[in-house]
């Protein structure tokens, strides 16, 4: 308690809070981007429950791997060398991830484009719902181990890590449906989503064979790109707002 009760004195300790919490909702922008456009594959009525579980598995998956933070620790120890690179535990951990992504993101940027396609399929029946859920599990392994190393480097006060990654998680879950409505009702939204997804899941592979892409770079284009489709979304309504005063009778 005399520890807790230190560090609640410190402002040092507050300040990285808050500086925690914030990198942790810039790196959960892009676990809660994968899943609004994943659950908004399934029926109206189940994407609540699929937001809810994907969410709250996050934060299972990354409470416990706070837990095991000696472990996480050691898995950036190199296990064997390959073309002159050393991988380590969390090397092969990014580039799977990575390459998922490219996948997944690949598949559904195809979906958009020739929906016809998967609509051969049929509708989403409860084993989809569960290929679903065990996608964005997938995903958020990949995602909280990245949250978690970052924490790790930041602060060695356990405390810290877990209040701002609650904070954070709790967070995505307010965001979690307003985004996906979002994302939902504009399409060209989910085609820049998709390709940060790619741009994302290639830089998890360029990380995990030795090549850091420094973050920043990485959300300056995504907050750009997101601008640009900003301005083209005011001016769609402009458009629009002109056509319907043309149509109106006088």
């Amino acid at each position: 308690m005399d520890y807790i009760a230190q560090l609640a004195a410190s402002p040092e300790a507050w300040a990285a809070v808050a500086t925690l919490i914030v990198l942790e909702v810039v790196l959960g922008i892009d676990n809660l981007i994968f899943i609004s456009i994943l659950t908004n594959r399934l029926p109206e009525a189940q994407r609540p429950r699929a937001r809810m579980v994907g969410i709250s598995a996050a934060l299972i998956l990354r409470l416990a791997l706070l837990s095991l933070i000696f472990v996480i620790v050691g898995l950036t120890a190199p296990v064997f060398t390959a073309f002159g690179n050393a991988f380590s535990w969390r090397d092969m951990i990014l580039i799977a991830g990575g390459l998922f992504l490219v996948w997944k993101a690949t598949t559904e940027i195809h979906h958009n484009v020739d929906p016809e396609a998967g609509e051969k399929s049929g509708p989403v029946t409860a084993s989809g719902f569960a290929m679903v859920i065990g996608q964005i599990l997938l995903l958020d392994l990949v995602f909280s181990m990245d949250s978690i190393l970052t924490a790790v480097g930041m602060t060695p006060h356990l405390p810290i890590m877990v209040v701002a990654v609650v904070v954070s998680v709790v967070l995505m879950m307010f965001a979690a449906k307003p985004l996906a409505e979002f994302i939902q009702g504009n399409p060209t939204v989910v085609m820049l989503a998709l390709g940060f997804l790619l741009m994302i899941g290639m830089v998890l592979i360029a990380d995990g064979f030795g090549a850091h892409v420094p973050k920043g770079y990485i959300y300056a284009a995504m907050a750009f790109s997101a601008l640009v489709e900003g301005l083209n979304m005011l001016a769609r309504k402009a458009r629009t707002r002109s056509r319907e005063a043309a149509e109106t009778p006088d």
